[in-house]
């Protein structure tokens, strides 16, 4: 069983948990390609947070982009971050962003690691 404490040793603890959970019945040799891939698409919880702060600073809607989210970044730019309102949520709630964005790449990815052998 790979272990993703030594695959990836920056993720957050819930973030770890989950990816555990994913890559628990994979062999060591995919566990690691998982773990290439996902590092590579994954975003940083801290990244999301500076983009929000930048999005609060002046060009909101960034972190949306970011994450994938167009509609909600143009939403964002056309009413000023939802009157601003919606920037300061979005830096409070920066690790839950991100997380749920991270949960959706490890699923694809792991379905792509998985139907790759």
């Amino acid at each position: 069983m790979p272990n993703v404490m030594q695959l990836m040793p920056t993720l957050e603890s819930d973030e770890m948990i989950y990816i555990q959970g994913l890559i628990k019945d994979m062999s060591d040799n995919t566990a690691q390609q998982f773990a290439v891939l996902y590092n590579s698409r994954r975003k940083d919880p801290q990244t999301i947070l500076l983009t929000s702060l930048i999005g609060f600073m002046g060009v909101a809607g960034v972190h949306r982009f970011i994450l994938g989210q167009i509609g909600m970044g143009l939403l964002y730019v056309f009413t000023a971050g939802l009157c601003v309102i919606g920037t300061i949520v979005d830096i409070v709630n920066h690790k839950k962003l991100a997380f749920e964005y991270n949960t959706t790449v490890a699923q694809q990815v792991a379905v792509m690691v998985r139907t790759s052998k």
